[in-house]
């Protein structure tokens, strides 16, 4: 005989104690809630280069502004963007390199 799980929704109290014992859990001491958890799924899915409107559907915004705010930009990602003017500084001296 099978037995029977019925699945039960889970409070918001409940879910954000579960968050706060898994961070004590793993010596995080900074304030830690389940929007912590979202900043940081956005934050991760951003840098591994997930287009922003994925993140914002799966985040359940309406509005692209709103995860815009969400999503906290990771120093890598700002890194890795290079300037139009330096490509067009990269364009010219390897245009400028004599062939021979």
């Amino acid at each position: 005989m099978l037995t029977q799980i019925v699945a039960q929704h889970i409070s918001t109290r409940q879910l954000h104690r579960v968050v706060v014992d898994a961070a004590r859990a793993a010596s995080i001491t900074r304030r830690v809630g389940p929007h912590t958890l979202r900043h940081s799924f956005a934050t991760h899915l951003l840098e591994d280069g997930v287009d922003v409107r994925v993140i914002q559907v799966l985040l359940g915004h309406s509005r692209l502004e709103t995860t815009a705010l969400y999503t906290k930009v990771a120093t890598r990602t700002v890194r890795a963007v290079i300037s139009p003017l330096d490509r067009l500084g990269m364009l010219a001296t390897t245009q400028a390199r004599p062939d021979g």
